[in-house]
């Protein structure tokens, strides 16, 4: 079972709902697909509603969340498919398949391509380089076939128009290791013609567009599409396709897997040819048949590397052996038209089926032995068209609808044979399941001498002109009473079928009316022999490897070429059994609307393709015994939290035992069944109960565990800080340590020392000591200070306390304060200073004391006055400790002015002073240069 999810959400898995019915799926189906989940289970199938939309569910981590783990683990996706087979693969040395199916748009080359790069991301975890190159080459192949075979259609912007089946070859470690693929049924009748608003492939407007102007001059092309008949309806379509971008993406991608230049060339010669052959236009003169448009001739001969009269001839006349003669029949009108279109589709078919084969070649496992290399297992990817019903429905569709009738057949039997094993192997009754067996429809359509096919082979092997009408004549005497067959004559009042040409085939998805008009030519699928020895015969080796079956001479008798119903029928039949050989995994994609909207899901659209796709069906399967088993382990891991006897272990003899404890101590044993392995679950109503009780245990668990873990962490936070604490404190008394003891050995002479340690240079300390580092700074200096005073006299003492206040207040004032010499102060009584004027200034020093009655001089000089007419006179300078005097030195120091001292303020600027005086001594500033 998928993981429980939000009923919001509507059923992760179909087998879970209530009532199994139609309207019940569908409903749930538009739920999901409107709350954005497109992927939705049946049992082991994943259905999927295109978004049209880019969806974030693909990326890396969306790989790993699905990587290993089984399917009802997670969410339903592709990447859980595209596991599941891979895990079958891997373990049980299985070879598995994925079938992809779906109609035009629907999403399967998108789906197929998710789970290439799925098994792509989750191989090779040893980046072995052998490997990376092959995955490279098979994610590469895609965006080949993509070009080459895929088309802008009413329905889808990216439309596959053929079918393929891709091989993965995987060594025993399971990694890639190479790939095949096949295709079938390519659309060629799309080269020459396309429904309005529709394109050709995609490689012709890739060419056209993206190509270098050199390349298009060498191939004769014009930059637009409008320019070719064949192209020419798309070409005038506006698409968001970006042709340009594309072409060097194949061109790229091309060179990666290992096409050669040459190869490449040709391959874009060919695509160029057939534009050209497009525009030949043919005329009559009389009952000649002739090219109008002559000089294509000569392109078309350049392109194909072969003689202009070789290509000229084989487009107007068709050479016929007659016994031993041999004569060339000249085409009419009609049939050189045919011929050319005819050419066209069967070069680009073998041009297609030409890359298929060169990739294969390429990717191809090499040199591979079993026994040195163990087994060699497989993935197979199906994607294939799915059923069609269309206004008008030819040829095409009925092949297409058979094959889907073969799948469906092939698509049933299996899952009842799984589900039939499966019972078998774990010894669980098995009860008979009616389903509508729609072998009969098979047998209609490919049964020896009776079915379709045969009767239309048989019409075209008929000698003569053989028509449509005739073709339908013959399925109505031969198929009349069949019940899944009808036609206008058969029923005549069901006026929805034309005579003489509609018929009706009752298929498991519908009904659906063909017409029969170009069954016959598109059964023969006729090309002239003509044109085979003409494209062999070219001298490009490519080109002439394409058609091998030119080399016979017309006169050779050769077997009747198989027709394309029967090449077709034996394919169908080869891929079937190699798929029943397999174990199947199944994508079903849904279209939900027709204009490609994100929003809007068309309920009768959706209705339809569930019915042909026998999605319905496959949930009555799935549901017909029990909806779901598990195996005991993994039931357990699950819902062991339920029971007291399982949580969080048992000790029971086994965990079947286990289970039956569980389940019975819920009250579910009536609706359960124990096989040898797995437990069967009967109804989804027992699943949601389980998933109820497991979701309120979870709740509890959670908490729980969310307390244990919360007290957990909160211990594991509290030890570490802890820890931290004590690393950091014993780290501190470290530092602290180491830098106390640092600082005692480098200071520890310091005694000794000339300078008393001076010059040592102090250690870096811990943060935590910068503080202690600042005041054993200063208890050192104060020491060394002490140690350098402590021997001095009292006077000098008085010197040298002066110069510390001095240097305190002058510091940063003036460069040489005279620290190295002795401060007098009274210059003016020192005789080496003023030795002739020193007797008459002591003399007026003496009569200013007895007058002023001032304890002691401060200080003496002489200096130069500066007024304020900057006129500059000999003055000399008397501060005592009461007043400020002003002496004449001309006039042997007579004073001039007396100040008391507390009336000025002196501002020194290094030489130069500056007086000032308040009150009524003076109202003017003083400079003096000392």
């Amino acid at each position: 079972m998928a993981e429980h999810e939000s009923l919001e959400f509507g059923k992760a898995d179909f087998v879970l709902l209530d009532n199994v019915s139609l309207e019940e799926f569908m409903a749930n189906l538009k739920l999901r697909f409107e709350k954005g989940r497109i992927y939705t289970y049946i049992g082991e199938v994943v259905v999927s509603v295109n978004p049209y939309r880019a969806m974030n569910i693909y990326g890396r981590d969306t790989i790993e969340q699905y990587k290993g783990r089984e399917l009802y683990e997670r969410p339903p996706h592709l990447f859980a498919i595209a596991d599941a087979a891979y895990k079958a693969m891997k373990r049980r040395n299985k070879d598995t398949c994925i079938v992809i199916s779906g109609e035009s748009g629907a999403g399967k080359t998108e789906a197929s391509k998710y789970i290439m790069q799925y098994i792509a991301a989750i191989t090779n975890p040893s980046q072995r380089a052998e490997v990376e190159r092959v995955k490279n080459m098979l994610l590469k192949s895609n965006c080949v076939l993509e070009a080459f075979g895929n088309a802008k259609t009413n329905r889808n912007d990216n439309s596959s128009r053929f079918g393929k089946y891709m091989d993965i070859n995987f060594d025993f470690k399971g990694d890639p290791i190479g790939g095949h693929i096949n295709n079938y049924l390519l659309e060629k009748s799309r080269v020459i013609f396309q429904q309005e608003g529709e394109r050709s492939f995609h490689s012709f407007y890739q060419l056209v567009k993206g190509a270098p102007d050199a390349q298009l001059r060498s191939l004769h092309i014009q930059r637009d599409p409008t320019a070719y008949t064949y192209i020419k309806v798309g070409g005038q379509i506006k698409s968001s396709i970006n042709d340009s971008a594309d072409l060097k993406a194949v061109t790229d991608a091309m060179k990666v897997i290992g096409f050669t230049t040459e190869e490449i060339q040709t391959v874009y010669k060919i695509l160029a040819t057939i534009l050209h052959l497009g525009n030949l236009k043919f005329g009559s003169d009389g009952d000649v048949t002739l090219i109008e448009n002559s000089k294509l001739v000569s392109i078309l001969g350049d392109l194909l590397s072969t003689k202009d009269e070789n290509v000229e001839k084989a487009l107007l006349y068709r050479t016929v052996a007659t016994g031993r003669d041999v004569i060339d029949k000249q085409h009419t009108h009609q049939e050189a038209s045919y011929g050319r279109d005819a050419l066209a589709k069967a070069i680009y078919e073998r041009l297609f089926c030409w890359i298929v084969g060169r990739i294969n070649d390429i990717i191809e496992v090499k040199n591979y032995d079993v026994r040195v290399h163990g087994k060699n297992t497989v993935i197979g990817v199906l994607d294939i068209y799915g059923f069609e019903i269309f206004q008008n429905n030819s040829f095409e569709q009925f092949c297409i609808n058979y094959c889907n009738e073969k799948l469906q057949q092939l698509f049933i039997q299996l899952v009842l044979k799984q589900e039939q094993e499966e019972y078998q192997r774990e010894g669980i009754p098995w009860k008979h399941i009616d389903y509508f067996n729609n072998q009969i429809i098979v047998d209609l359509v490919e049964q020896q001498h009776k079915g379709i096919f045969a009767v239309l082979d048989e019409a075209c092997m008929n000698v003569g002109k053989v028509t449509d009408e005739m073709f339908l004549q013959a399925l109505n005497g031969k198929l009349a009473k069949h019940a899944h067959y009808t036609s206008r004559k058969l029923s005549p009042t069901d006026k929805n079928l034309e005579f003489d040409r509609d018929f009706r085939i009752r298929h498991y998805a519908g009904d659906v009316a063909y017409s029969v008009v170009g069954f016959i030519d598109k059964n023969k699928d006729t090309l002239f022999q003509d044109f085979k020895r003409l494209l062999y015969n070219s001298s490009n080796p490519v080109l002439k490897a394409m058609w091998p079956e030119g080399k016979l001479s017309i006169t050779e008798v050769t077997k009747r070429p198989l027709t394309a119903a029967t090449l077709f029928k034996n394919s169908m039949i080869s891929l079937v059994e190699n798929l029943a050989s397999k174990e199947p995994y199944y994508v079903r994609c849904i279209k939900p609307n027709e204009v490609k909207s994100p929003l809007l899901f068309e309920h009768e659209r959706c209705k339809h393709q569930v019915e042909y796709l026998g999605l319905l069906e496959n949930v009555r399967v799935r549901r017909a015994g029990f909806a779901n088993r598990q195996i005991y382990p993994r039931f357990l891991q699950r819902y062991k939290m339920i029971s007291e006897f399982t949580w969080p272990n048992h000790d029971l003899p086994s965990d079947k035992e286990a289970v039956k404890r569980l389940l019975q101590g819920c009250g579910f044993e009536h609706d359960v069944a124990y096989g040898k392995t797995k437990v069967f679950i009967r109804t989804p109503r027992t699943i949601f109960s389980l998933e109820e009780q497991r979701a309120e245990m979870v709740k509890r668990i959670v908490l729980f565990l969310q307390k244990v873990w919360r007290g957990t962490l909160a211990r594991m936070h509290y030890r570490r800080m802890r820890a931290a604490l004590i690393i950091i404190r014993a780290y501190r008394r470290y530092k602290v340590k180491s830098y106390i003891r640092e600082v005692n050995r480098r200071f520890r002479n310091v005694r000794g020392m000339k300078d008393h340690g001076k010059h040592v240079k102090w250690p870096t300390p811990p943060k935590v000591l910068r503080k202690f580092e600042e005041a054993l700074r200063n208890i050192y200096n104060r020491w060394w200070a002490w140690t350098l005073i402590k021997d001095l006299s009292p006077e000098q003492l008085v010197q040298i306390r002066a110069k510390v206040a001095t240097l305190e207040c002058l510091k940063g004032q003036r460069a040489d304060l005279g620290l190295q010499r002795a401060w007098e102060g009274n210059y003016l009584v020192s005789k080496k200073d003023s030795p002739g004027t020193a007797s008459s200034f002591t003399l007026i020093s003496s009569d200013l004391q007895r007058k002023d009655k001032f304890m002691r001089v401060l200080f003496s000089c002489n200096v130069r006055k500066i007024n304020r007419f900057n006129k500059a006179e000999d003055r000399a300078l008397l501060i005592t400790d009461r007043h400020l005097y002003k002496m004449d030195p001309v006039k042997q120091y007579k004073p001039m002015k007396s100040i008391p001292l507390y009336n000025v303020n002196i501002y020194l600027f290094d030489t130069i002073s500056c007086i000032h005086t308040e009150a009524e001594y003076d109202c003017h500033d003083k400079l003096l240069i000392l």
